[in-house]
């Protein structure tokens, strides 16, 4: 293959794609697609058949949107009055099939979604959620307005997450929990409704964090986590005794998270299983 056709940008005849819309080199867009006047689609990346991108959208690099998927549709949300709001993905996604992505509410915002990450078939994200990197999102999951998850976190399947809801770096939440309230950092979480089953070993061995610091990082972790859930104190007088010595960095990144969700504005992070 020359390096002019790896380049090539192929859109199928029966694609429908608005003139003013900016598709990069490289872009793949299916049999009867719709790419709206307001949608950028980054280089080397490929729309499926019967996908939709509609409204203001941006797609990175090297995306990969399944067929079917919609993004960049109306917010379900009453208060929406019509605000040029956002979709914005990074690079290397794949948004698998029927996948629905809404764009935010108010004016100035933003649904956004980092890189590397896998949204399976069927899932929903809703307006103005907010996901970093190389996140697994499993079938049928329903996320609703206004949810944080962050790096690494795996969501099982066919589950609901409450609007508002934050879920920390390298969560596992098992499938068909009920998520109404945050999800620490490394944390398990099952259950209907949703409570804590301890630490994400197996992932926090696969992350390489278990070997930093000859597993002195793994185990402050380990004996942080008892502090704030094994012991009788309530998290907040936990959280104080804790703070008195030097965190490591995966450490930190807990004690701050549920500094943060036990204050004003949040839900509060799910209890632990009794």
């Amino acid at each position: 293959m020359s390096s002019s056709s790896a380049i090539e940008t192929r859109i199928h005849p029966t694609a429908v794609v608005d003139p003013k819309a900016q598709i990069d080199l490289g872009v793949e867009i299916g049999p009867y697609a719709v790419i709206g006047p307001e949608v950028r689609v980054g280089a080397g990346s490929r729309i499926g058949p019967h996908v939709v991108l509609d409204g203001r959208v941006t797609l990175g690099r090297g995306n990969r949107i399944f067929p079917g998927a919609c993004i960049g549709a109306e917010p379900q949300d009453l208060k929406y009055n019509g605000a040029p709001t956002e979709v914005v993905l990074g690079d290397d996604n794949a948004i698998r099939e029927c996948v629905t992505i809404n764009r935010a509410t108010h004016e100035g915002e933003q649904t956004r979604i980092g890189n590397g990450n896998l949204l399976m078939a069927y899932s929903h994200l809703g307006h103005n959620c907010l996901l970093g990197d190389r996140i697994v999102i499993a079938n049928g999951v329903a996320v609703a307005g206004h949810v944080v998850i962050g790096d690494r976190a795996v969501v099982g399947g066919v589950l609901g997450i409450h609007q508002f809801v934050h879920i920390g770096t390298m969560a596992m939440v098992g499938g068909m929990s009920r998520i109404d309230r945050d999800v620490p950092p490394f944390a398990i979480v099952e259950g209907h409704p949703g409570r804590l089953r301890g630490l994400n070993r197996i992932g926090i061995k696969r992350s390489g964090l278990g070997d930093l610091d000859g597993g002195a990082q793994a185990k402050q972790l380990q004996a942080v986590w008892a502090e704030l859930y094994r012991g009788d104190a309530v998290l907040a007088d936990a959280l104080q005794r804790v703070r008195q010595q030097s965190l490591y960095p995966p450490a930190e990144t807990l004690v701050s998270f549920l500094e943060a969700s036990i204050g004003p504005g949040r839900r509060g992070p799910l209890p632990a299983g009794r």
